[in-house]
């Protein structure tokens, strides 16, 4: 995943979330909205309530692997937000994966693999 494909800055976060949709469980919520570029973005939050910097660090990674699995199956031409839970520090990798694509499959953002 190159630094192309990732949402960094405030006023970028701030459309998704004011023009996106969102999709939940109770590990992530996910904001999608729509654009017309060629590739899809991602954007990561995951708050100090949630764990010291090694625990925020490990799910972060574990969101972009899973992105980086599951590109071919995401749809493009949209920026997602992922925001993570409570819940979310005690996943394993496979769990996050799991996790993940179960909320992105309510959002209707997978393509049938």
């Amino acid at each position: 995943m190159n630094k192309y494909q990732r949402i960094k800055k405030n006023q970028e976060f701030q459309r998704v979330f004011k023009k996106g949709k969102s999709f939940a469980n109770r590990q992530f919520i996910v904001y999608v909205y729509k654009t017309d570029q060629p590739e899809f973005r991602i954007g990561l939050s995951v708050s100090k309530k949630i764990g010291n910097a090694v625990t925020r660090n490990r799910i972060k990674r574990y969101i972009r692997q899973t992105f980086l699995e599951l590109e071919d199956a995401v749809l493009p031409n949209a920026d997602y937000v992922i925001i993570a839970r409570n819940q979310a520090a005690k996943l394993d990798f496979h769990e996050t994966k799991n996790s993940l694509q179960h909320v992105m499959k309510i959002a209707r953002v997978l393509r049938k693999q």
